[in-house]
């Protein structure tokens, strides 16, 4: 039987660093099993977050080999073997326990988005086609992959001034609504920082859902909110209409 390296972070906040596993692989093993074959064999005590186990969850999230996956997800044999394989928390989140991070940063950023809002005498009628271009950003399962590896976040830690893009499809979700009338635009601009994504795609890169974050969400909103504050024939259209 092949036997895989794996070295694992153990720390919490104060510091840590990687241990070493030999773990037996079977056929069609994931990262979190070997994981839980540590656990079981080894150290009962580690810490690592997970639920379904059916990549639906989001919570197993960790750095395998520096790319923020799904432990659940990826398989052993798709990873090299003739070398040990890395675990880690992510990076971006403070660090509780081992590969358990504190993520609720971004349920406090989701408090500063406006609801879905819409007209008291709605006619609750919509194109398919307006239906399907929202409902691909519900797939999300909030595994917080794309916050992890958005280099705003990551490296230049401006949690203060960008929302990262998790929570630009949550916005994208209620703007390209057919029946929203909330106007976030100035929220987008100031608040969420959407100027800061530079489009590297690295988060489309990463989502478990393959939901085109760059190219679905955060360039159509960048492109609402330059139509509105940077378009010269707006600016003028507002000078003329004096608003």
């Amino acid at each position: 039987m092949s036997v895989a390296k794996l070295r694992i972070y153990r720390g919490d906040a104060e510091g840590g660093q990687e241990v070493e596993y030999d773990v037996p692989i079977e056929e069609g093993m994931v990262v979190l099993d070997a994981i839980h074959f540590v656990q079981a064999n080894y150290d009962g005590d580690i810490a690592v977050r997970w639920n379904c186990k059916a990549a639906k969850c989001g919570s197993c999230s960790a750095e395998i080999n520096g790319m923020p996956k799904l432990t659940c997800k990826t398989r052993l044999d798709t990873l090299p073997l003739d070398k040990p394989i890395t675990v880690h928390p992510l990076k971006t989140f403070p660090i509780m326990k081992d590969l358990v991070t504190d993520v609720s940063w971004n349920y406090e950023v989701r408090k500063k988005i406006p609801p879905f809002k819409y007209a008291k005498d709605t006619d609750w009628k919509m194109q398919q086609v307006d239906v399907e271009r929202s409902q691909e950003f519900r797939k999300c399962i909030e595994c917080y992959l794309c916050q992890d590896v958005c280099h705003v976040l990551r490296n230049h830690n401006k949690k203060n001034e960008f929302f990262g893009p998790r929570m630009m499809i949550k916005i994208a979700e209620l703007e390209m609504h057919p029946l929203d009338i909330e106007d976030r635009k100035e929220m987008l601009r100031e608040a969420a920082g959407v100027g800061y994504c530079n489009i590297t795609k690295c988060c489309t890169e990463v989502c478990p859902e393959e939901i085109h974050i760059t190219d679905n969400a955060i360039i159509p909103l960048k492109e609402r909110v330059a139509d509105t504050y940077f378009d010269p024939l707006q600016w003028v259209m507002k000078k003329i209409k004096g608003s």
